[in-house]
């Protein structure tokens, strides 16, 4: 591959050399460090309740990420750690592949400043850090993406079962993975040079085995009423959609944050120069750049139309970058990779700060930290109140947490009445609660709002004959309060009715 750019001649002084692999060596040191300094996400907690209760699929996501994390913890235990090593492992496993395909398309040379660039983004800290389904998404899209290089450019046929496979897996981790199969015939569609596979039964199969390794998926949501599929499209348009053009603004700063700005940059300003080259002429791009482009544009210039009218996730473009660093790193010259692997440093090291000494709160249960104290207190309530179940109502969070600390289950917000996401499709029957007595936990995120919180005993007295206010559970670090939850004893419990 060749074209306009920031040049080719990449890290050429030795002292460039040398504070690039530094920062490198650092910021892989911090990495490992947050594996076991980090205390425990919602999210881990959320994924690992998954895999808690063994299903072909889940209500929010398919099921790879509970395998995953089941795994690791049937190794090492039920700890923090064994779900952050976990994330590192396979996020390791990403990079290597990484490597190996853009290996296909670039120099030796190339390739490993393609595996820099990816190595230094702040994505690879949460995916290694935080336990989300992007975590064995990126592997297994980017192992489709080694797979159909090899089907398409060495025409190994066999590789196009290797990569309906591998696409199956991917979507089997989350369903951004259907634009897979999408830029697959999009790539097919558009190089004149690859047209004719269309005709042959290759590509074809490809997608029939993509169709039955997704069968997973699709059993469970048959037998769920459809409830997956729904919930992630048209349940997701009708809640979601609303005209603010400002949201522009909030991705491209959330994509510089776990890119870098140099980075985010270079992608925009190649996309820039392609435009300018070819325009809309598709079928002139040389096939092995459409080939990249085809699994990069869609997904990274998609979500970017949509953000005036839907809020665009952080992690939704994500595995736009497998292919899309592979194409940018052509043209990414050596004084650029410094820069951003000084951006790199520079963030690692706050974040470090943050992760080790939490200077500046976060107003948000998404958050490391608090939850253990939180669970010690839990703890102290089962046994002052062992008749008791204990339930919470943000959404997941203390929930899945709790969960995972205590011996037992702490339910949701189905014993309000409210959707709770998998807590719905677990066999925890919430009308076999009736009649008990509740400890309800409710976190106020940014400590301050405690009397709004309090506003939420007006919906737990529909359910119960009354609720009356304990000690809360102020964490703290020295002096400083770090998280507030607030928690009532609720009597004599009454289901909604139909539960």
């Amino acid at each position: 591959m060749s074209g306009p750019g920031f040049g080719t001649q990449l890290l050429y002084t030795s002292w460039a050399n040398r504070a690039v692999w530094a920062a490198v060596a650092i910021v892989m040191a911090l990495r490992l460090v947050f594996i076991w300094g980090m205390g425990l996400m919602p999210q881990d907690a959320y994924y690992h309740f998954y895999g808690e209760h063994p299903a072909l699929s889940y209500f929010d996501h398919p099921s790879a990420i509970a395998w995953m994390l089941k795994a690791s913890t049937a190794m090492f235990g039920k700890k923090v750690f064994a779900l952050k090593l976990a994330d590192t492992l396979v996020t390791f496993g990403t990079l290597l592949v990484f490597y190996h395909f853009s290996r296909q398309f670039l120099s030796r040379q190339r390739s490993l400043n393609a595996l820099l660039l990816l190595y230094s983004t702040l994505m690879v800290t949460i995916l290694s850090l935080v336990s989300t389904p992007d975590t064995p998404l990126l592997l297994f899209w980017a192992l489709s993406l080694l797979c159909l290089h090899r089907a398409v450019f060495l025409r190994k046929h066999i590789y196009w079962a290797w990569a309906g496979i591998m696409m199956g897996l991917a979507f089997n981790s989350k369903y951004t993975a259907l634009f897979l199969p999408l830029g697959t015939v999009l790539f097919l569609l558009c190089s004149r040079q690859h047209r004719s596979l269309l005709l042959t039964g290759w590509p074809w199969l490809c997608m029939l085995v993509f169709a039955l390794a997704s069968l997973p998926v699709v059993i469970w949501n048959v037998n769920n009423g459809f409830a997956s599929f729904r919930f992630q499209s048209s349940a997701r348009v009708s809640s979601g959609l609303q005209l603010n053009p400002l949201d522009v603004l909030g991705v491209i700063g959330h994509q510089a944050a776990i890119l870098m700005p140099v980075l985010l940059f270079a992608l925009v300003y190649f996309l820039y120069r392609l435009l300018r080259k070819y325009g809309l002429r598709i079928g002139r791009i040389p096939p092995r750049q459409l080939f990249l482009l085809c699994f990069f544009v869609p997904v990274f210039v998609g979500f970017f139309v949509i953000s005036p009218v839907y809020w665009v996730k952080l992690n939704w473009m994500m595995p736009a970058y497998i292919s899309g660093i592979t194409w940018a790193a052509t043209w990414f010259r050596g004084k650029y990779l410094r820069w951003q692997w000084m951006c790199s440093l520079v963030v690692h090291l706050a974040l470090a700060v943050e992760i080790l000494f939490y200077p500046v709160p976060v107003n948000s249960d998404d958050v490391w930290v608090g939850w253990t104290g939180l669970a010690r207190q839990a703890k102290a309530l089962e046994k002052q109140y062992p008749a008791d179940f204990i339930f919470s109502a943000d959404d997941y969070k203390t929930s899945a947490v709790l969960t995972f600390y205590l011996d037992s289950l702490v339910y949701s917000r189905n014993v309000l009445g409210m959707p709770a996401l998998q807590f719905d499709y677990i066999k925890a029957d919430v009308a076999a609660l009736a009649g008990r007595n509740g400890i309800f936990i409710n976190s106020v995120p940014d400590n301050v709002h405690a009397a709004d919180e309090k506003e939420f005993t007006n919906v737990l007295q529909q359910y119960f004959d009354a609720v009356t206010p304990l000690q809360p559970v102020i964490i703290r670090r020295g002096n400083r309060v770090i998280r507030t939850f607030l928690v009532y004893r609720c009597l004599n419990y009454h289901p909604p009715q139909g539960k």
